[in-house]
């Protein structure tokens, strides 16, 4: 989604955000090259870059994509650009560790096998990949607005599973997270951003149930971490 609001990187986030930073374990940042595909305006930076992060790489689809991040961050350990998640212009094992929040359903469909295998190619041997993307729930898919506008795609977990198994990732962890109060959010912000190009509306409000309700189990969201298998 574009940064219509030209929203800046913080450290204080809530919600799928904060539950995505989270969800990395720590040894998987620290001195570790790192990689985003898809990387918006830099949440997931600033928070890496605190965690001490040998080097992370943003990418994006177009330079416009990346005004954001490299208007507001910059650091001699991150470095910004634009590529494909179906075209990772990097070396083969280049990266300890990659993810890529909320991107997978915005590829070009019956593109998902190409990411996943860009992905472990990418990866070097016993690194790791960790993905968020919209839940196949029925309630999560009609609460969306972008599924009636633009059929946003969601994914079960065992198509995640499949593509997974397929480029030869194992998961090590499925989480799923988010529930009523984040689609009720998730329409405040869509009016909000699009129609009154405004914060959201009793956003404070809004994410403190939010939050709350990513400290048990839902069914918005999918949070997979895999790991690509250590060479022989």
């Amino acid at each position: 989604m574009r940064n219509v609001l030209d929203e800046k990187p913080t450290a204080d986030l809530n919600g799928r955000l904060s539950f995505s930073v989270g969800f990395v374990d720590p040894s998987d940042l620290f001195d570790k090259t790192v990689l985003d595909i898809g990387c918006g305006f830099g949440w997931f930076e600033l928070n890496a870059l605190s965690r001490g992060v040998k080097e992370i790489i943003g990418t994006e689809i177009s330079e416009i994509d990346l005004r954001p991040i490299n208007r507001y961050l910059q650091d001699p350990k991150l470095v910004t650009k634009v590529a494909s998640a179906i075209d990772l212009p990097f070396p083969e094992h280049s990266f300890d560790t990659v993810v890529s929040w909320e991107v997978i359903e915005h590829i070009p469909q019956a593109s998902e096998t190409i990411m996943f295998s860009e992905v472990a190619r990418v990866l070097k041997p016993g690194g790791q990949f960790y993905l968020s993307t919209p839940n196949a729930s029925p309630i999560s898919t009609l609460a969306d607005p972008a599924w009636w506008l633009i059929k946003h795609r969601h994914y079960a977990p065992d198509t995640l599973l499949q593509l997974a198994k397929a480029a030869g990732l194992v998961v090590a962890s499925l989480e799923v997270k988010g529930g009523a109060w984040e689609i009720a959010f998730t329409w405040n912000l869509y009016f909000s951003k699009w129609i009154l190009r405004r914060r959201p509306i009793a956003e404070k409000a809004f994410l403190t149930r939010v939050n709350r309700e990513y400290g048990v189990r839902g069914f918005n969201d999918l949070f997979i971490k895999m790991t690509k298998s250590p060479s022989p």
